[in-house]
């Protein structure tokens, strides 16, 4: 089976953009402020806009199963205060589950928080627990800066976090660490935002002792790790002046690192410093890159054809595919197996 834990919703039908545009300006206008009832979408919407994008890319490239979320870029979560924030993660969450009961055997949830800068992170452990407990979801997007590019927050190694980490820990659940969009103009938001934050997620693990406390939290880091993999020696001898212990007993027990790498070059390299044991197979499709690279002919975000043309063995390749994604999460592994997979 192949396994795709990076998917966002992020081909939504118009409706729910609109509504998002008219919560905005009630912000400023509770006069206007939609109510969620607003917002009509059906079922056949919802199928038209997923057979003819994710699904259909899906079966032309050869995957399986999408871990699917609300929209990266979307989240926001420095617009508005928390009722705001609170209110769009609930409807995005439940998109989200409308599509994985649509498409049971493609799709399986994964939660966007309702995170507010300066809100404390526990009062996002209600909606964690509606969509692990109600709609099945098996995993969340944990976004280190609720505020959009100018970090106000404190690091994830910081105790104001760990009321998070306590509810993972309880509902055997991993965080991607994925941001979302970037407020401010110095920081592009899928090319520099997005990069700066899986390498400063990193980075804020490796000066800390937060999996010595939780040693059985689990963190992906997307997009290839940012940074990390390609400066490996760097964070080591980092680690090393810090008298931290060496990264593969220091974090790699805890920390994993997904395949939105969109070339062979990236994707040997990953695979060459990462251990294969936590590399997880991912596409971000449809994200962030969506046209074909001139170079190859394909798309560039056919992050299977990298895998393909990876020196790896066919052991590995099983790893990076499913064997990985069953064990940092557990509840995919689970709902697998209540099927007979």
């Amino acid at each position: 089976m192949i396994i795709d834990i990076h998917g966002h919703y992020t081909t939504a039908p118009k409706a729910l953009e609109e509504w998002r545009n008219r919560q905005i300006a009630g912000i400023k206008d509770p006069a206007s402020m939609p109510k969620v009832s607003e917002l009509k979408i059906s079922d056949d919407e919802l199928r038209e806009t997923i057979e003819t994008n994710q699904l259909a890319k899906m079966k032309e490239r050869g995957s399986d199963l999408t871990i699917f979320s609300p929209r990266a870029s979307f989240m926001a979560h420095h617009i508005g205060d928390f009722n705001v924030s609170s209110t769009w993660a609930a409807i995005c969450n439940e998109l989200c589950y409308r599509v994985s009961q649509l498409f049971p055997d493609n799709f399986i949830g994964a939660a966007m928080l309702p995170q507010s800068p300066g809100v404390d992170p526990a009062t996002c452990i209600p909606e964690m627990e509606r969509c692990v407990k109600e709609y099945g979801f098996v995993g969340i997007n944990l976004n280190p800066d609720p505020s959009g590019g100018h970090w106000t927050s404190p690091p994830l190694s910081d105790r104001a976090w760990y009321p998070i980490y306590e509810k993972m820990v309880e509902l055997n659940i991993p965080a991607m660490v994925h941001v979302s969009t970037s407020c401010n103009s110095c920081f592009h938001t899928t090319g520099a935002h997005y990069i700066n934050a899986d390498t400063t997620a990193f980075m804020q693990c490796l000066t800390s002792d937060l999996f010595k406390d939780f040693p059985e939290l689990k963190f992906v880091i997307p997009h290839g790790g940012g940074a990390a993999p390609y400066h490996w020696g760097r964070y080591r001898g980092l680690a090393q002046e810090l008298k931290k212990p060496l990264l593969k007993d220091h974090l790699l027990n805890n920390i994993f690192f997904d395949t939105c790498v969109y070339h062979q070059p990236g994707i040997d390299l990953l695979t060459k410093v990462i251990p294969v044991e936590n590399v997880l197979f991912a596409s971000e499709m449809i994200g962030a890159v969506r046209g074909i690279d001139p170079e190859t002919g394909h798309y560039f975000d056919d992050t299977k054809r990298y895998i393909e043309g990876a020196n790896l063995t066919a052991d590995q390749r099983h790893m990076i595919y499913e064997g990985n994604a069953r064990r940092v999460y557990p509840r995919l592994d689970a709902a697998l197996k209540a099927k007979g997979l």
